[in-house]
């Protein structure tokens, strides 16, 4: 029986971990015979340094979003040869990956993380590695520190990623796919128009599990709301779906933990627009529902940079925390103009996408699978008759 091993990094939930969720309930329930596994390296190699590492960025963005922000834009855009952080930690993590791999026998490993690519590159380069890889990104963008030599195929975003990874670090056009960030299957698309039934708007507000990103002014401002609804998405977080339940108000209802991806689609169905963060899953998930989608706010670092994708793509309406929120709402959500135009904008990106159904996906990781060994050249692969399709674009 064939083994593919995922690689997100942390266990604090993050898009990482829900793509790879998301792709290993793909392969179980379009396959027979295959055994699906997650790892997260930070865990495997000492479970206090991965529990210190989480903690400290929480508290990291929390308190000081700015300096992480600087940090951030420091260590993961510079060249390869010119990052000397990574060098001291280097030897512990590439022999820790030697030995999972040795353990665990992987006959597929796939990246949902920037930092196990990058180790798994390493040792492809060194010859240490022959199991085939395949990197999943999972924001709207690529930094530097994934992994480019010696990746099998890489499961991309978006044409312009598809185009920078191609003219910036030369990777062939037929080991690239244009995916999409995936999404699980249960978040269905739908072409319905979404009405309540007491004709108010319904609004779902993501982003309230972590406590992060500014949420509890947007609560605030929208308790006197008079033409909208809301409903919060609060996750884990029982200390604000208790406070929201207190309140004891008609039009905003908060949402505790949902344990499956099914209960989220249904909740999207439910609702008429969506306001979050830019975090790559949840925005991956509004577009392909087709929900407008409205940034209330943003944590440093990564949804930063997804930030200026999306706003130059015109994919989400931008919140302006000095103007009365339910009116900003309002404006886009009343103006027929604006919504064409943000529709043809979300038409025009997933026709970038070269995927055209949840099977071809798996077609291409089984593809993969069951390629031939690297020879001594790790960048000469056997390619699916998939990804020849998409390099041909």
């Amino acid at each position: 029986m064939k083994k593919i091993l995922f690689l997100p990094l942390l266990q604090m939930p993050s898009g990482h971990h829900q793509v790879a969720e998301a792709l290993m309930d793909k392969l179980k329930n379009h396959t027979a015979n295959l055994t699906v596994k997650k790892i997260d390296l930070l865990s495997y190699t000492n479970k206090s340094l991965e529990k210190m590492i989480s903690n400290g960025y929480l508290n990291w963005i929390r308190y000081a979003p700015e300096t992480y922000n600087l940090a951030y834009n420091h260590f993961f855009y510079i060249p390869d040869t010119k990052r000397p952080a990574f060098k001291w930690y280097q030897p512990l993590f590439l022999k820790k990956m030697e030995q999972l791999l040795q353990e665990e026998q992987p006959d597929l490993l796939v990246c949902t993380h920037g930092f196990p690519s990058y180790l798994l590159s390493l040792l492809k380069k060194k010859g240490k590695c022959s199991t085939p890889v395949i990197n999943v990104y999972t924001d709207f963008f690529v930094n530097s520190v994934w992994g480019k030599t010696g990746i099998d195929a890489h499961f991309v975003p978006s044409q312009q990623v598809k185009e920078t990874l191609s003219k910036r670090f030369q990777i062939p056009k037929h080991q690239m796919i244009v995916t999409g960030i995936p999404v699980h299957e249960e978040i269905t698309k739908v072409s319905k128009v979404h009405k309540t039934q007491n004709g108010r708007p319904k609004i779902l507000i993501a982003g309230g599990n972590s406590g992060l990103g500014g949420i509890r002014k947007l609560l605030e401002e929208i308790k006197d709301s008079s033409e909208l609804d809301y409903l919060v998405l609060c996750g884990k977080n029982k200390k604000l779906y208790e406070e929201i339940s207190s309140w004891k108000l008609e039009h905003i209802k908060p949402v505790p933990y949902l344990s499956s991806r099914s209960a989220m689609n249904d909740l999207y169905e439910e609702v008429d627009a969506v306001m979050s963060k830019p975090g790559g899953v949840t925005v991956s998930e509004t577009l392909h529902k087709k929900l407008p989608t409205f940034v209330h706010s943003m944590l440093p670092g990564q949804e930063k940079v997804n930030m200026r994708f999306l706003k130059e793509q015109k994919l989400v309406f931008v919140i302006d925390q000095e103007q009365p929120i339910e009116q900003q709402l309002l404006t886009v959500l009343n103006n027929p103009k604006k919504m064409k135009e943000w529709e043809q904008a979300v038409d025009s990106y997933q026709k970038g996408i070269e995927l055209d159904c949840q099977e071809t996906l798996v077609e291409t990781i089984l593809d993969v699978l069951y390629q031939q060994p690297h020879s001594a050249a790790p960048e000469v692969i056997r390619t699916s008759a998939v990804l020849q399709r998409a390099g041909a674009q």
